[in-house]
């Protein structure tokens, strides 16, 4: 599943025990040309790795006004945008608990300008770009020199 007509970007967490070690994997691809991004953090969750690996792709874009389909395995992460959750979300102020405001806003402000739809595959599955993402996420939480995730340390200190 490509995007003739502007950018495709597949998407991956994973955290070695949640919360334990985390990584993301990230695939865009554009007009023929395909780029991987990972990170290993050293302590976070599954779920923010699946968002952080949205916000990767979309920090690595160099201009505003794309159209992108973005693809990933993680339920949460797709229904929060497309159910609307997120709008909610902000509006309140992420009352009640709701997790990962930092990187929910994050993505939000990455997200304005572009025309970004979310598509959910199923993990561990036959589909390659998933299954790529997965195994970039994973060996970078399994990596060495991980990074902080600094949103969740500070919570949880």
């Amino acid at each position: 599943m490509v995007n003739e007509n502007g950018l495709t970007i597949y998407t991956d967490g994973a955290a070695r025990g949640n919360p334990g070690r985390g990584g993301y994997g990230t695939i865009l691809m554009w007009k023929g040309k395909t780029r991987e991004l990972s990170a290993g953090y050293r302590h976070t969750t599954n779920n923010r790795m699946e968002i952080m690996s949205v916000i990767a792709g979309l920090e690595a874009l160099t201009r505003k006004g794309l159209d992108i389909e973005i693809y990933s395995d993680s339920q949460y992460v797709v229904k929060a945008v497309k159910e609307g959750w997120l709008n909610n979300w902000i509006k309140t102020n992420f009352k009640g608990g709701k997790k990962n405001p930092d990187l929910w806003r994050r993505y939000h402000e990455l997200a304005k300008g572009h025309k970004i739809r979310f598509h959910w595959v199923k993990g561990h599955d036959s589909n390659p770009y998933n299954n790529r993402c997965d195994e970039l996420a994973t060996a970078a939480a399994d990596g060495n020199n991980l990074l902080v995730d600094e949103g969740y340390e500070s919570q949880i200190l």
